[in-house]
């Protein structure tokens, strides 16, 4: 019977990179995972703290060719509704930096750290599913789909939205749904994007142009089921004349490559995120629509805590309670992330009148108060960035 120190349950990027990161904290790790021969040909934003962790773990390299930074966001209302928010413009080096963060194909994140776990020396890929778990205080029994079984100090559930170590484990999940889908593809276009990321909220969700390296950006286009089965199906020219109206022919001509993909919006949030031998980590622990770059974000995070909650020092064995320190260390942000995302894409669905006054009024003051506007993309790109910057120049006025 094979033993390892920490078992990771799932393959997708969250997983990957967690196996990597416990394995370079000095851990002996095996990563659980079928193989999977699927294509994904999303986008995901990292936001700075993400891709300075990414360097830390020796993979950014490989990957940055691929990528594109984001050095300005914008949030342009495109509703017809009475009250309309004005523009809001977002600029990095307002903050001191080139980029927000950088644009990058799920592809290219994807075999990079395929290639890095591989070749990791801390690392055993067992190509195999988890049938079973048995959580005790002093170890946790994986029986796999080949009829093996293995034990672990520790796992990390990285196994998505239905996931079985959640379940086993009896952390119990809130669920729930949205009137909406996201139409995700890629486009070339005439004119260069300069970096700029527009987001153009509408009565259905946001329109998300995001960068890629050249003339070519990403989308995520969130609008009514019915709507986003109907554009998948659209030639590609009329598809390609639709964006470009959406666009206002900023870009200017606009051409989609290949076909778009529809993805149901729906949002999960886990109980809690650890319990005793088991930490939850990406879609395992929470999920929700793609607005303000934060899904792989918040895992990242999730997986730096874990990372350093379980690095290796000398012999010392996992804890019998790491999870549950995991949980309390990562509730705070998880639950702040959430709720802001669903507050913001309920407020772009809704009519009522005082909602999109606040809405409004809200988007006002961020584009004419620099200072809080400041404050509102540190914490964005790293939580608690805003309000160490807040601190440090009280500090210095202070010492004056």
């Amino acid at each position: 019977m094979q033993h390892f120190e920490i078992a990771v349950v799932g393959g997708g990027l969250a997983g990957s990179v967690a196996a990597l990161a416990l394995a370079r904290a000095g851990r002996k790790v095996a990563i659980i995972a079928p193989s999977s021969e699927k294509t994904d040909e999303r986008t995901t934003a990292l936001m700075d703290h993400s891709i300075r962790f990414l360097e830390r773990l020796g993979v950014w390299e490989e990957i940055a060719p691929s990528a594109a930074p984001l050095s300005v966001m914008q949030i342009v209302d495109g509703t017809k509704r009475l009250l309309r928010a004005p523009t809001a413009q977002f600029r990095a080096q307002d903050v001191g930096l080139y980029a927000f963060g950088y644009n990058i194909p799920n592809r290219a994140l994807s075999e990079t750290l395929d290639a890095a776990v591989a070749a990791e020396r801390n690392i055993t890929n067992v190509a195999q599913t988890v049938e079973t778990f048995d959580f005790s205080a002093e170890r946790v029994m994986l029986t796999l789909s080949d009829g093996t079984i293995a034990s672990a100090d520790f796992v990390v559930g990285a196994d998505g939205r239905q996931s079985k170590a959640r379940d086993t484990a009896g952390i119990g999940v809130r669920r729930w749904s949205y009137p909406q889908s996201a139409v995700v593809l890629n486009f070339a276009h005439s004119l260069p994007h300069g970096n700029v990321s527009t987001e153009v909220h509408t009565e259905s969700g946001p329109f998300t142009q995001v960068p890629l390296p050249g003339l070519r950006s990403s989308l995520v286009w969130v609008v009514k089921p019915d709507e986003a089965r109907r554009l998948v199906e659209l030639p590609t020219e009329e598809l390609s004349r639709l964006v470009e109206d959406r666009m206002q022919s900023m870009l200017g001509k606009v051409k989609v490559e290949g076909k778009g993909q529809a993805w149901p919006l729906s949002s999960l949030m886990a109980e809690r995120f650890g319990k005793g031998r088991l930490a939850l980590i990406g879609e395992a622990a929470h999920a929700f629509p793609p607005i303000g770059a934060q899904g792989l974000n918040l895992s990242l995070r999730d997986i730096i805590a874990l990372s350093d909650l379980l690095a290796a020092t000398g012999d010392r064995p996992v804890p019998a309670d790491a999870g549950d320190r995991f949980n309390r260390r990562r509730g705070p942000d998880i639950v702040s992330r959430t709720v802001g995302v669903d507050l913001l894409n309920r407020s772009l669905l809704s009519d009522f009148l005082p909602v999109q006054m606040l809405r409004a009024a809200g988007l006002h003051i961020l584009s004419y108060a620099p200072p809080l506007r400041n404050l509102l993309m540190r914490e964005g790109i790293e939580p608690g960035r805003g309000l160490r910057a807040v601190v440090d120049a009280l500090r210095k006025e202070i010492r004056r």
